[in-house]
């Protein structure tokens, strides 16, 4: 109950993308909270998976901000009112600090692949990007004819708990199958995974092989049978590199 209520109070308050918002630390903070234990830890928990999925700043102390209003709040019913400034300092400096650690840590020890899943990161994908596209300008060719990006997206809205990782799991799994030719396999987000490729005559039957494999893997648990169809779309690369960060970014919130 204290989780939906949460959400509903989060998304009411400006959380732009219901589908992601869902994130396995927000059950640790639910679990801390019901047992009214400290907070501090897991909220911090939450900042950084929140900036490591894309949400700025603003959207996460707003996040924070619904939470304190819910638990703060007697009402069961209805939507309840948001102060963005009535969170206590230490929650919203633990939950910040963690953010700003995620978002701008030392960028040498930072990883090229997901613990997890295996998957490269963001920030590896930028910079396999950048090669696409001096390669491409040397070609005297768009970035757009010669390569493409796969966009697997899932529901997983209504998943909880390790569900929600291990359905990233079997998305990795499948996608490692079928792109196994030196394609670039990214996370961007908690129910995001894209892949980077040429655009060769086999692209399309690939893509498809892909979305068909992904769906078998999540028939393995009962938990996924609702987001088991993942959504796979084509997105064309634009003209420009920045252009292309700019499209990570928002692919990364879909």
């Amino acid at each position: 109950m204290l989780r939906s209520r949460w959400r509903t109070a989060s998304i009411a308050a400006g959380w732009r993308f219901p589908s992601d918002w869902g994130v396995p630390e927000v059950d640790a903070v639910c679990m801390s909270a019901v047992r009214r234990g400290d907070l501090t830890g897991v909220l911090s928990q939450l900042g950084r998976a929140r900036a490591q999925a894309g949400a700025g700043l603003d959207e996460t102390l707003v996040d924070l901000a619904a939470l304190h209003a819910v638990l703060t709040t007697d009402a069961h019913d209805g939507l309840i009112a948001t102060d963005p400034d009535a969170a206590p300092t230490p929650l919203v400096r633990a939950a910040a600090l963690a953010w700003a650690e995620a978002s701008f840590g030392d960028l040498r020890s930072a990883e090229a692949t997901d613990n997890l899943t295996n998957m490269t990161t963001q920030a590896y994908l930028r910079t396999r990007l950048g090669e696409v596209y001096r390669q491409a300008a040397r070609l005297g060719l768009p970035a757009a004819e010669t390569h493409a990006l796969l966009v697997v997206t899932l529901d997983l809205s209504t998943v909880t708990g390790w569900a929600r990782l291990m359905a990233m799991v079997l998305v990795a799994d499948a996608l490692r199958e079928v792109f196994d030719g030196g394609e670039s396999i990214a996370l961007l987000g908690p129910s995001v995974a894209v892949v980077l490729s040429d655009r060769d005559p086999g692209f399309g039957d690939r893509a498809l092989s892909a979305g068909w494999l992904i769906t078998e893997r999540m028939k393995v648990d009962p938990q996924l049978e609702p987001s088991r169809r993942p959504v796979l779309r084509l997105e064309r690369l634009p003209a420009t590199q920045e252009e292309a960060r700019d499209l990570l970014q928002s692919i990364s919130r879909a």
